[in-house]
């Protein structure tokens, strides 16, 4: 079978990959044509277009690169027309897939789409489009299933959390860290987590960065973004004596972690996975921001807080995104602190939620085989 495959961002490229992994055991001719990034392309795809080139985040990154998104869209479409794939995978990523998946569906392709927009947040109007050109839904976060159901009347299929087997995955390995300065064995490492995308990074890592003045006895490491260069980082860290930063080796650098701070996104729940007790952070363009915060409709930003329904993480939002803050914050999850050994309880509650879901790439690969082959 033919499948073509888009994600559009590091977290799709990695949830990608394994779901490719699991399609060639389901389907050992198969033939996967992807948009993604070098994970996928590792596991078997023929990669057409790198993530780097398509994430723009926020109202005004949007508005500012339209001609270049519509560009891409007529690049997929022309593309997706050439090899007349038997099945059409979309990751997340709704902006764009969902065009897709319209565009598609009056093309006569099958479309499943695997991790579900976040239309229970915001746009929720979407869902009656996607109903009617989405051929199969699978949804990886344990409220999802209930939501279409009792809202909309959809029967979507829930497949587990694909990161409970990354991360278990990961552990496994225990691989060894290797940061840009040695580590210093008499101290604890902090981690910083600021996202994927130059413009979120340049917005959140400066303020990261000044809370590394507060905590001397600690050593704070970033998560490098794979696509970006270490030129970029090494202009940013320069002022800050405890600071290094490690390249791809996020899950290394959470294994050894005494806590983190996190831009909000899929990082806050591999971070607790780790059982790595965070601080979540975001800050945007204002007027994004302001948009945002008309805009959504949800209580909470990170993913660990949404699935438990309760604030299990501190977030720090915008204004409150500031050196001050963040310090106290961290200060209330580091060794010693009541705070700390209850986010240790809730995480093992969260871990048993998403384990009951069982292996999201192996279920949605065969779910994906089987559909195609009806």
């Amino acid at each position: 079978m033919n499948y073509y495959i888009i994600a559009g961002e590091a977290s799709g490229d990695l949830h990608g990959s394994n779901l490719i992994k699991e399609l060639h055991k389901h389907d050992t001719t198969a033939n996967i044509r992807c948009w993604g990034g070098e994970k996928m392309q590792a596991a078997g795809a023929t990669l057409v277009k790198h993530y780097r080139d398509l994430a723009f985040m926020g109202f005004v990154e949007v508005i500012k690169n339209l001609r270049t998104i519509f560009n891409n869209l007529s690049f997929c479409k022309a593309d997706i027309l050439e090899h007349r794939p038997d099945v059409l995978v979309l990751i997340d990523y709704p902006g764009f897939n969902l065009r897709i998946a319209k565009w598609a569906k009056e093309e006569n392709i099958k479309v499943v789409y695997y991790i579900s927009p976040q239309v229970w947040a915001w746009k929720e109007n979407r869902v009656k489009m996607m109903k009617q050109c989405i051929d199969r839904m699978l949804v990886i976060l344990p409220f999802e299933k209930d939501y279409y159901k009792q809202k909309w009347n959809w029967e979507v299929e829930y497949v587990g959390h694909p990161l409970i087997e990354e991360v278990e995955r990961s552990k496994k390995e225990s691989i060894a860290l290797q940061p840009g300065i040695p580590i210093d064995a008499n101290k604890q490492i902090i981690a910083l987590l600021p996202g994927s995308r130059k413009q979120e990074i340049l917005k959140k890592l400066p303020v990261m960065l000044e809370v590394s003045r507060q905590f001397s006895n600690y050593q704070f490491i970033v998560a490098k973004a794979p696509g970006l260069d270490a030129s970029f980082y090494n202009k940013l860290l320069k002022p800050y004596e405890n600071v290094s930063y490690v390249n791809n080796q996020t899950y290394a650098l959470l294994q050894q972690s005494t806590a983190a701070l996190v831009t909000s996104g899929t990082a806050t729940l591999e971070t607790a996975l780790f059982e790595v007790p965070e601080v979540v952070c975001y800050k945007g363009n204002e007027i994004s921001y302001q948009i945002a915060k008309r805009l959504v409709n949800i209580k909470y930003i990170s993913l660990v807080n949404l699935i438990m329904d309760k604030e299990v993480v501190k977030e720090l939002i915008q204004h409150e995104m500031n050196a001050i803050n963040l310090s106290n914050e961290l200060q209330l999850i580091l060794p010693g602190s009541a705070k700390r050994e209850q986010l240790q309880l809730d995480y093992k509650q969260l871990k048993e939620k998403l384990q009951a879901g069982g292996h999201a790439s192996l279920k949605a690969a065969k779910s994906i085989v089987d559909f195609v082959q009806q």
